[in-house]
């Protein structure tokens, strides 16, 4: 999930990029081999996340340009709540309170469920901290769309639905949503991508995306 939504999204040299729900920087860093020249900031409410996504950024030596800070999206830090990105990407808990096994980890079961803050909040925290015209970047379940969808209307359009389908005979269970920042145009339903051909290989795309870091040019 982190190399396709760092896959989604085009940013130009200089731009700044909030990873909000950073956990240990995987999308922040697969976002910084492609595009080196960004500044990326994650927010992660795990201390633990935090240090470990610290040390994978050190050990990368992306300390330049990428940093994640703790703290909540319902009470940012200063240097992340007072500050307005040119992009904000977003992998947000999956399972709403109430739906799905909880892991008996502590730390997997905060990240995979949402707890005391919605869907509906990371969303409206990614549209105050994202700059009008920026985009907002989101990968969930398919079966969230129409919240995904609901929460990214209240502030934003141009909306892209990309499927991520994991064989081309299986419905598909995970979906990106790009939406721009005060825009006003449609809602495009993408083709998406495949991941599998049907004897279980990577599609031609599929391993330029998560083998070679290629695009996956849905980007508004």
């Amino acid at each position: 999930d982190a190399i396709l939504l760092a896959a989604a999204v085009t940013a130009r040299p200089g731009q700044t990029v909030l990873d909000a729900g950073a956990g240990v920087g995987a999308v922040a860093l697969c976002l910084a081999l492609r595009c080196p020249e960004l500044v990326i900031r994650g927010l992660e409410i795990q201390p633990e996340l935090v240090r470990l996504g610290a040390g994978n950024i050190a050990a990368n030596d992306r300390s330049a340009h990428l940093g994640i800070v703790a703290g909540d999206i319902r009470r940012p830090p200063a240097e992340i709540g007072q500050k307005i990105f040119d992009h904000t990407v977003c992998n947000p808990p999956f399972h709403a309170p109430g739906k799905g096994s909880i892991p008996p980890n502590q730390g997997k079961a905060l990240a995979h469920g949402e707890g005391e803050t919605p869907l509906e909040d990371w969303l409206a925290f990614c549209l105050r901290r994202t700059a009008s015209g920026g985009s907002i970047t989101v990968i969930h379940r398919s079966d969230r769309l129409a919240s995904l969808l609901s929460g990214l209307g209240q502030g934003a359009g141009d909306m892209v639905i990309f499927p991520l389908w994991a064989r081309p005979d299986t419905p598909a269970k995970r979906v990106i949503v790009q939406a721009r920042v005060q825009g006003k145009g449609p809602t495009i339903l993408h083709p998406g991508l495949c991941l599998h051909q049907a004897n279980g290989d990577d599609t031609e795309q599929a391993h330029a995306v998560l083998r070679q870091g290629a695009p996956l040019g849905l980007s508004i």
